[in-house]
């Protein structure tokens, strides 16, 4: 069997898959912050283009993908489908191990498939400047990535332990023409609250939405851009998972176990929607899909189903979603992109509907499977793709034991080239495992919109 699966630039996908219109149950509606009442599209002008709200709330299972945006996906798209083999030999399994290698992109991460994209539907729509927060770097490098092509100002909060922890990608985005901030910052009011509050605060992806938004809010020639949790980024980032699919059916095999990691969910979607439509259709009610988070913010395994503001300063409107709390802040561990406080409302549906599985790992245990994928496969992979390598490699251990060749996939969403500091402190025995704290839990649940 092969060891690799290319599909040729004109098998390239030229539309995305809208989920919304196979749900099992309908997505509760988006509720305004203040009125309570279900939100409008014309509610989220001030931070959104209308293109992308139209996407946000379309029921069209198909959504056609702009040339233009084609074009730039041509740069490095369709990505390979990889076979593990020397992992599988390693283990001595007898199951087969896939990847989806998305660290093949410019920014080296899945998060171009949304970003180019985005900037696309904001340039045609009159925007002149993008705010936006990142965690580890990865989505703000893609954002940066994407607005210089199309000729838009950047500007990026990024959660001030990473942008400590990851300087490189700083000067990635940097390089990209992009302006970049440690948050928390006082260039915004939700930052100077927070400052405050706690003059030394880490900083976390709610607190750093908090100041995108408010940025984006202030300024008429500026629109917000998210790099996860909301509909019409998992829906860009369905070609991954389109790609995946044809891949496999030139294989003439189908996928037994899927797995992505998940911090807001956006490249577990990308990778399983596509499948999933298979399994909510019936064709594979046996097909399992695990979404691996981590310890630190286990907003899935450990969370609530309930209404909550996706950032830290409540401007965000209201979600129904597994959350841990918009004022809880994650231990400080290398998969900052991670690090947050919920979890998107398709995959929280998904979730809660017995349609997905999850799994929590500690940090040292998911760094022990990042250094064996790299010392066996080559490649080094960012922590958050770690985090799915970890949860394959148990499925491939537990084949082992069972004797089942079955076929596990997971998608390996980024390399860990700009991650290397956190290696470093792995292989030095510097590495904290990171628990979230239950008591932290607690307070932020109270603190829960009413």
């Amino acid at each position: 069997m092969a060891e690799k699966v290319l599909l040729s630039p004109r098998e390239l996908p030229r539309q995305w898959y809208n989920i919304l219109a196979d749900l099992p149950k309908p997505l509760p509606p988006v509720i305004h912050p203040v009125t309570k009442q279900p939100i409008s599209p014309e509610d989220l002008l001030p931070i959104f283009p209308e293109p992308l709200i139209e996407q946000e709330v379309s029921p069209q299972r198909w959504i056609s993908i702009p040339e233009e945006v084609l074009d730039i996906y041509a740069l490095w798209r369709p990505t390979p489908l990889q076979r593990a083999r020397r992992l599988e030999q390693y283990l001595g399994t007898p199951a087969q191990i896939w990847f989806k290698n998305e660290s093949l992109s410019p920014a080296g991460s899945h998060k171009p498939n949304t970003a180019v994209a985005q900037a696309y539907y904001n340039k045609i729509s009159g925007v002149k400047r993008l705010t936006t927060e990142t965690g580890a770097g990865q989505w703000g490098s893609a954002l940066a990535f994407a607005t210089c092509l199309f000729g838009l100002k950047c500007t990026v909060y990024m959660v001030k332990v990473s942008y400590q922890q990851k300087p490189y990608r700083r000067v990635l985005m940097e390089t990209w023409g992009a302006e970049v901030f440690p948050s928390p910052t006082d260039r915004t009011q939700a930052g100077r609250q927070i400052l405050a509050q706690d003059p030394h605060s880490p900083g976390s992806l709610g607190i750093a939405i908090s100041e995108a938004v408010e940025d984006a809010a202030t300024h008429d020639d500026t629109k917000y851009s998210l790099g996860s949790v909301l509909n019409h980024v998992l829906l860009h980032q369905t070609i991954i998972g389109l790609e995946a699919k044809k891949q496999f059916e030139q294989l003439g095999v189908y996928p037994d176990i899927l797995i992505g990691c998940v911090g807001g969910g956006s490249n577990f979607s990308g990778f399983t929607f596509p499948f999933i439509a298979d399994k909510l259709a019936g064709d594979k009610p046996n097909l399992r899909v695990i979404a691996v988070e981590p310890k630190a913010a286990p907003s899935l395994t450990e969370g609530v189903y309930t209404y909550d503001f996706g950032d830290t300063a409540g401007m965000t409107p209201l979600l129904k979603m597994h959350t841990l709390g918009h004022t809880f802040v994650p231990p400080k561990i290398h998969a900052g992109g991670l690090r947050y406080h919920g979890m998107a409302p398709l995959v929280s549906l998904l979730y809660d509907a017995g349609i997905i599985e999850a799994v929590a790992y500690p940090q040292l245990t998911v760094f022990e499977a990042a250094l064996l994928f790299a010392r066996v496969e080559g490649l080094v992979p960012a922590p958050e793709a770690a985090h799915a390598i970890r949860a394959a490699i148990d499925e491939a251990l537990k084949c082992k034991e069972t004797g089942e060749a079955k076929v596990i996939a997971f998608n390996y969403c980024g390399h860990g080239y700009l991650d290397l500091q956190a290696y470093d402190d792995y292989l030095q025995g510097k590495l904290e495992d990171a628990i979230y704290d239950p008591e932290q839990v607690k307070q932020a649940l109270e603190r829960l919109p009413k």
